[in-house]
């Protein structure tokens, strides 16, 4: 059946009876990324407000007699509603939309059921795949590639349609109606039964779907083509915002504009040159940088080369610097009789680490090295080196090292 959200796409809320309620879990991501199990329940109603995800589009947000909705999905003809408190079945209750992500929805998908038809209009491309995102959404065309300026007359054609104020309309049609034969889609989905939704923009395209759209054309506002991006099997994603989301966007391409102006002191014409000069000029100081830091490893590693105090263990630690700078200080100095462990990076904190010397030595010590250190590491020929986040515990390096240079000593 049609639930009332496919039918009146613009109702936001309304009286109804629930039919059941049951525990369920819900899979959610945490605010660090990993999977959590919410507790909560799975709540029927007799109709619904609430739009369960399918066909492209994600599911609606609201409320059932003020408690909140946090997933809706669709079982057969009927949709489960969880929530984390449950409800009697019987009791008559408010269902509420979250209006701002229902109408977002509804211009992203009749923006792309618009898109997609001009497409193939203009040059025989089908649209194979779509995806409504929370920033932007994707349509897949067939099509090897799509270039600037087909981009730039798809964007043109619909926005005139846009302008041209033409109704959308939703009907039902029977399987075996020969209209259905006539209608755009891509199939039905697997258990589908009753009649077929069909979304008609007039005069331009009909489509089987099942999603909440416009009832006007003029409703989407406005469409911006952000870009196109290769696809998977000579295929290409088009990039698209509709109605509010390009105002959005506007806005948010404004502030960084005025940011730029402010920090690069000069007008938004001129901002990609201000940037092109300043990443030439940080270029040339890295490399001025890199052959000081090169200089300065070949200094440091005659300096301990000539120490009064070489031999046995050397070690040396600096703020800064790199895996570079270490392993030229390690060839430089070219010792095979003497344990160099090397560190840069926070005194007490992360870093970089390297231990050479006689490749025994280093093969044995390198990994106890890297456990002290809280870190890990790989090595071959002499060399042990990697990341350590326990820099603070470089004392007791340098004593394990002493003590194998000891044991070794007293061994001989």
């Amino acid at each position: 059946m049609a639930f009332l959200c496919q039918r009146d796409s613009y109702a936001r809320e309304f009286t109804t009876t629930v039919v059941s309620c049951r525990p369920a879990e819900l899979q959610t991501e945490g605010s660090n990324g990993k999977k959590e199990v919410v507790n909560g329940f799975h709540v029927v109603l007799e109709d619904t407000l609430l739009f369960p995800e399918g066909g492209g589009q994600p599911d609606d947000r609201g409320t059932i007699s003020d408690i909140a909705v946090l997933r809706v999905t669709r079982q057969g003809s009927q949709a489960d509603h969880f929530t984390q408190t449950p409800l009697t079945p019987g009791s008559q209750v408010q269902v509420r939309v979250d209006w701002e992500r229902r109408f977002d929805h509804m211009q992203q998908h009749s923006g792309q059921h618009l898109i997609t038809a001009v497409a193939d209009h203009l040059f025989g491309w089908k649209t194979t795949s779509w995806e409504l995102g929370r920033l932007w959404s994707v349509i897949e065309l067939d099509s090897p590639s799509v270039t600037t300026e087909q981009v730039a007359a798809i964007e043109q054609s619909v926005n005139e349609k846009i302008r041209d104020r033409l109704p959308v309309n939703v009907r039902e049609l029977s399987l075996d109606d020969p209209e259905v034969e006539q209608v755009r889609g891509r199939g039905l989905p697997d258990g589908h039964a009753g009649p077929i939704r069909v979304v008609t923009i007039e005069g331009i395209d009909s489509n089987m779907c099942c999603g909440t759209h416009v009832s006007n054309l003029s409703d989407l506002q406005v469409i911006k083509i952000l870009g196109t991006e290769k696809g998977k099997k000579n295929k290409t994603n088009l990039i698209f915002l509709a109605g509010n989301r390009v105002l959005k966007w506007m806005e948010r391409s404004h502030g960084t504009e005025k940011a730029l102006t402010s920090l690069l002191k000069c007008g938004a014409e001129e901002h990609v040159e201000a940037v092109k000069k300043l990443q030439n000029s940080t270029k040339l100081l890295q490399k001025n940088n890199l052959n000081l830091l090169r200089d300065l490893a070949v200094h440091t590693a005659h300096s301990l080369r000539n120490s009064p105090d070489w031999g046995g263990v050397v070690v040396l630690h600096r703020k800064e610097g790199d895996s570079e700078f270490m392993n030229i200080i390690a060839n430089e100095i070219g010792s095979e009789e003497t344990l160099l462990f090397l560190t840069v990076g926070d005194e007490k904190g992360a870093g970089l680490f390297l231990l050479a010397g006689p490749a025994e030595a280093v093969e044995n010590l390198g990994p106890r090295v890297a456990e002290v250190l809280e870190g890990k590491g790989a090595g071959k020929k002499g060399r042990f080196q990697g990341k350590a986040t326990r820099m603070s515990r470089r004392a007791e390096v340098r004593a394990l090292l002493q003590d194998y240079i000891n044991t070794q000593s007293a061994e001989e």
